[in-house]
Protein backbone atom coordinates (compact mmCIF):
# COMPACT_ATOMS: atom_id res chain seq x y z
CA UNK A 1 0.00 0.00 0.00
CA UNK A 2 1.32 3.52 -0.83
CA UNK A 3 1.87 6.15 2.03
CA UNK A 4 0.07 8.96 1.98
CA UNK A 5 3.12 11.11 0.70
CA UNK A 6 3.77 8.66 -2.69
CA UNK A 7 -0.22 8.69 -3.21
CA UNK A 8 0.05 12.21 -2.93
CA UNK A 9 2.91 12.08 -6.23
CA UNK A 10 1.98 9.34 -7.73
CA UNK A 11 1.23 10.67 -11.49
CA UNK A 12 0.44 7.37 -12.84
CA UNK A 13 4.19 5.86 -13.77
CA UNK A 14 4.62 3.69 -10.93
CA UNK A 15 7.69 5.40 -10.36
CA UNK A 16 9.81 5.01 -7.34
CA UNK A 17 11.01 7.83 -5.12
CA UNK A 18 14.22 7.88 -6.41
CA UNK A 19 13.23 7.07 -9.89
CA UNK A 20 10.99 9.99 -9.67
CA UNK A 21 13.92 12.36 -8.49
CA UNK A 22 15.93 11.30 -11.30
CA UNK A 23 13.44 12.00 -13.94
CA UNK A 24 12.82 15.13 -12.46
CA UNK A 25 16.64 16.06 -12.67
CA UNK A 26 16.75 15.32 -16.00
CA UNK A 27 14.04 17.64 -16.98
CA UNK A 28 14.97 20.38 -14.70
CA UNK A 29 18.85 20.02 -16.61
CA UNK A 30 17.23 20.23 -19.80
CA UNK A 31 15.28 23.56 -18.47
CA UNK A 32 18.56 24.55 -17.02
CA UNK A 33 20.51 24.79 -20.34
CA UNK A 34 18.35 26.73 -21.89
CA UNK A 35 17.95 28.96 -19.10
CA UNK A 36 21.52 29.35 -19.01
CA UNK A 37 23.09 29.94 -22.17
CA UNK A 38 20.37 33.02 -23.08
CA UNK A 39 22.10 33.69 -19.86
CA UNK A 40 25.36 33.42 -20.27
CA UNK A 41 24.90 35.27 -23.80
CA UNK A 42 22.56 37.94 -22.19
CA UNK A 43 25.48 38.59 -19.49
CA UNK A 44 28.25 38.57 -22.18
CA UNK A 45 26.44 41.44 -23.88
CA UNK A 46 26.22 43.16 -20.80
CA UNK A 47 29.89 42.99 -20.06
CA UNK A 48 30.87 44.11 -23.24
CA UNK A 49 28.19 47.63 -23.71
CA UNK A 50 30.99 49.27 -21.21
CA UNK A 51 33.94 48.97 -23.32
CA UNK A 52 31.74 50.46 -26.32
CA UNK A 53 33.20 53.81 -26.91
CA UNK A 54 28.84 55.17 -26.79
CA UNK A 55 29.13 54.22 -23.69
CA UNK A 56 30.86 56.70 -22.03
CA UNK A 57 27.91 59.19 -23.40
CA UNK A 58 25.41 57.37 -21.12
CA UNK A 59 24.32 59.76 -18.43
CA UNK A 60 24.16 59.22 -14.48
CA UNK A 61 20.57 57.76 -14.80
CA UNK A 62 21.91 55.12 -18.00
CA UNK A 63 24.57 54.34 -16.15
CA UNK A 64 22.54 53.24 -12.76
CA UNK A 65 20.18 51.16 -14.79
CA UNK A 66 23.37 49.52 -16.80
CA UNK A 67 25.00 48.77 -13.06
CA UNK A 68 21.29 47.55 -11.79
CA UNK A 69 20.84 45.66 -14.69
CA UNK A 70 24.85 43.86 -15.36
CA UNK A 71 24.19 42.90 -10.82
CA UNK A 72 21.09 41.13 -12.16
CA UNK A 73 22.78 39.47 -15.05
CA UNK A 74 25.41 38.27 -12.39
CA UNK A 75 22.74 37.37 -9.93
CA UNK A 76 20.33 35.71 -12.59
CA UNK A 77 23.95 33.30 -13.64
CA UNK A 78 24.24 32.62 -10.30
CA UNK A 79 21.21 31.54 -9.22
CA UNK A 80 21.12 29.38 -12.69
CA UNK A 81 24.28 27.88 -12.41
CA UNK A 82 23.91 27.19 -8.36
CA UNK A 83 21.70 23.95 -9.12
CA UNK A 84 25.06 22.30 -10.57
CA UNK A 85 27.15 23.42 -7.34
CA UNK A 86 24.10 21.85 -5.03
CA UNK A 87 24.26 18.63 -7.10
CA UNK A 88 28.38 18.61 -6.90
CA UNK A 89 28.31 19.18 -3.31
CA UNK A 90 25.60 16.25 -2.22
CA UNK A 91 26.04 13.81 -4.46
CA UNK A 92 26.29 10.30 -3.59
CA UNK A 93 24.79 11.29 -0.23
CA UNK A 94 21.40 9.70 -0.87
CA UNK A 95 19.87 13.72 -1.28
CA UNK A 96 18.79 13.74 -4.75
CA UNK A 97 14.69 14.43 -3.97
CA UNK A 98 15.80 17.41 -1.68
CA UNK A 99 18.44 18.27 -4.02
CA UNK A 100 15.59 18.61 -6.65
CA UNK A 101 13.46 20.46 -4.70
CA UNK A 102 16.78 22.92 -3.71
CA UNK A 103 17.34 23.01 -7.39
CA UNK A 104 13.67 23.97 -8.33
CA UNK A 105 13.63 26.63 -6.46
CA UNK A 106 17.01 28.19 -7.82
CA UNK A 107 15.43 27.94 -10.77
CA UNK A 108 12.49 29.89 -10.34
CA UNK A 109 14.74 32.45 -8.65
CA UNK A 110 16.75 32.41 -11.63
CA UNK A 111 14.17 32.63 -13.79
CA UNK A 112 12.21 35.61 -11.69
CA UNK A 113 16.17 37.63 -12.00
CA UNK A 114 16.40 36.49 -15.54
CA UNK A 115 12.97 38.32 -16.10
CA UNK A 116 13.89 41.47 -14.05
CA UNK A 117 17.63 41.81 -16.42
CA UNK A 118 15.53 41.40 -19.28
CA UNK A 119 13.77 44.22 -18.77
CA UNK A 120 16.39 46.18 -17.60
CA UNK A 121 18.67 45.10 -19.87
CA UNK A 122 15.10 46.40 -22.72
CA UNK A 123 15.15 49.40 -20.85
CA UNK A 124 18.79 50.31 -20.67
CA UNK A 125 18.45 49.39 -24.91
CA UNK A 126 15.22 51.63 -25.48
CA UNK A 127 16.15 54.71 -23.72
CA UNK A 128 19.22 55.08 -25.66
CA UNK A 129 17.28 54.85 -29.28
CA UNK A 130 14.19 56.35 -28.31
CA UNK A 131 12.46 59.21 -26.22
CA UNK A 132 12.03 58.06 -22.16
CA UNK A 133 8.32 58.45 -22.68
CA UNK A 134 8.14 55.61 -25.79
CA UNK A 135 11.04 53.96 -24.29
CA UNK A 136 9.27 53.80 -21.21
CA UNK A 137 5.93 52.35 -22.06
CA UNK A 138 7.58 49.65 -24.56
CA UNK A 139 9.56 47.89 -21.61
CA UNK A 140 5.96 48.03 -20.17
CA UNK A 141 4.17 46.16 -22.79
CA UNK A 142 7.65 44.02 -22.83
CA UNK A 143 7.70 43.21 -19.32
CA UNK A 144 3.85 42.42 -19.74
CA UNK A 145 4.80 40.38 -22.39
CA UNK A 146 7.28 38.29 -20.43
CA UNK A 147 5.54 38.11 -17.53
CA UNK A 148 2.26 36.98 -19.41
CA UNK A 149 4.52 33.73 -20.90
CA UNK A 150 6.31 33.23 -18.36
CA UNK A 151 4.26 33.15 -15.29
CA UNK A 152 0.68 33.36 -15.99
CA UNK A 153 0.34 31.12 -18.47
CA UNK A 154 2.20 28.12 -16.49
CA UNK A 155 -0.27 29.02 -13.19
CA UNK A 156 -3.21 28.89 -15.40
CA UNK A 157 -1.90 25.67 -16.64
CA UNK A 158 -1.27 24.66 -13.34
CA UNK A 159 -4.36 25.74 -12.10
CA UNK A 160 -6.15 23.71 -14.58
CA UNK A 161 -4.86 20.74 -13.42
CA UNK A 162 -6.36 18.03 -10.95
CA UNK A 163 -2.43 17.76 -9.20
CA UNK A 164 -1.41 14.89 -11.19
CA UNK A 165 -0.94 16.55 -14.28
CA UNK A 166 -4.90 15.45 -15.78
CA UNK A 167 -6.47 18.37 -17.61
CA UNK A 168 -9.54 19.13 -15.19
CA UNK A 169 -11.63 19.51 -18.53
CA UNK A 170 -13.28 16.92 -19.97
CA UNK A 171 -12.11 18.22 -23.78
CA UNK A 172 -8.50 17.71 -22.72
CA UNK A 173 -7.51 21.79 -23.05
CA UNK A 174 -8.10 22.72 -19.31
CA UNK A 175 -9.22 26.42 -18.73
CA UNK A 176 -8.73 26.78 -22.76
CA UNK A 177 -11.41 26.40 -24.99
CA UNK A 178 -10.98 24.10 -28.02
Amino acid sequence: MATTENARHDDGRGESPAQRADRRWAELLQELRVAQTGTQILFGFLVAVVFQPRFAELGLTDRIIYVVTVCLGAATTGALVAPVAVHRLVAGRRLKPQTVRWAGRLTLVGVVLLYLTMVSTFLLITRMVLDDTIALWLVVVMALWLGLCWFVVPLIARRGTNGNGNDKAEDGYGPWPR
